[in-house]
């Protein structure tokens, strides 16, 4: 594993809600970033430590090996890889992410 995956590895087992996003939660640097932001607050997660992934590009890529997604924003709960802005915003409707916080 390189030090970049124990890295990862490490921020998504230490801390319960985690989002590997562009930019940072109060200056999201796209749109699908933003839209995540703004689900996880609707949702009542709290406590959710964000990684800008434009400060580092080896984490930028490495998350995408990790987690098997091509795409950025990805979110991570107690360690387990949820997914993109477009599944959170399904889950959202479906009610899945409320209940994900509610625990």
């Amino acid at each position: 594993m390189s030090d970049v995956q124990a890295l990862i590895k490490e921020t998504v087992t230490a801390n319960p809600v985690v989002l590997f996003m562009k930019g940072t939660a109060q200056f999201p640097q796209c749109g699908f970033s933003g839209r995540a932001i703004q689900l996880l607050k609707a949702s009542g997660a709290t406590n959710v430590v964000t990684v800008n992934v434009l400060e580092n590009g080896e984490i930028r890529e490495g998350i995408k090996t990790y987690s098997n997604w091509p795409t950025i924003p990805q979110l991570y709960v107690n360690g387990e890889f949820i997914g993109g802005s477009d599944i959170l915003a399904e889950m959202y409707e479906s009610g899945e992410l409320q209940a994900l916080f509610a625990k």
